[in-house]
């Protein structure tokens, strides 16, 4: 997706140091970006940066919540901490950030809301199953609860003019999608850009804030929408 001349754009990482990549290429397309630290296990850390964003920029019109990360294991093999971890990350902390930055979209008039799910989050149904598997529950749990989340929002912020939607990628090659199945000593670097998700991403940004509490898929919207 290329950035519109003269869009402002922020993007968090949990990782300190030079911003590279995704705001040099926004800024080389006309637009203006800037790369900012965000823990998003630390409510502090969170705070600030919705504050840094409002200092560089002025306002937030859209928030997109796509921090995420995915613990392996099975009940009986996943360490509390870990349990501890994907919830901070993946929920709580989608929640702080929706609460920090929610002031500024709705003493403007408006807004986006974007969280970013997984197909992961689609319940499995009953059972019995034809090719059961056992491991990794807990990524789709929160998942669910962040689609469920969403459109509560949704119908809690419609009278501010503030649309709460849900996005899904594919499975998309992605260094955290790899990790587990990467050879440490010789791994693959063949990674994918989320093409689709961009272009999702603005397309609802671009539709009015009536559309609101709906669950997408990115490629099935591009296919659907032309994108």
């Amino acid at each position: 997706m290329r950035s519109r001349p003269g869009s402002e754009e922020v993007a968090t990482s949990g990782c300190r140091g030079p911003s590279t990549g995704g705001p040099k290429r926004i800024d080389d397309e006309g637009g203006q970006a800037a790369g900012i630290y965000m823990d998003m296990r630390d409510p502090e850390s969170i705070a600030a940066g919705v504050a840094k964003t409002v200092e560089l920029f002025g306002r937030v019109d859209i928030i997109v919540n796509n921090a995420a990360i995915l613990v392996p294991g099975s009940i009986e093999s996943i360490q509390p901490r870990h349990i501890d971890l994907i919830w901070q990350v993946d929920l709580r902390g989608p929640i702080l950030l929706i609460r920090e930055a929610l002031p500024y979209p709705r003493a403007a008039g408006g807004g986006h809301v974007i969280n970013v799910s997984s197909r992961a989050g689609v319940f499995p149904g009953p059972g019995p199953y034809d090719n059961p598997r056992a491991g990794g529950p807990f990524y789709g749990m929160v998942k669910a609860g962040l689609e469920r989340l969403s459109q509560s929002l949704a119908m809690e912020l419609q009278s501010a003019n503030i649309s709460v939607n849900v996005l899904a990628p594919g499975r998309i090659m992605t260094p955290g999608n790899l990790f587990a199945e990467n050879d440490p000593q010789n791994p693959t670097l063949e990674f994918e850009r989320a093409d689709a998700m961009a272009k999702g991403t603005r397309w609802i940004c671009e539709q009015g804030v009536e559309f609101t509490g709906h669950i997408l898929f990115d490629e099935d919207l591009c296919r659907e929408k032309g994108l």
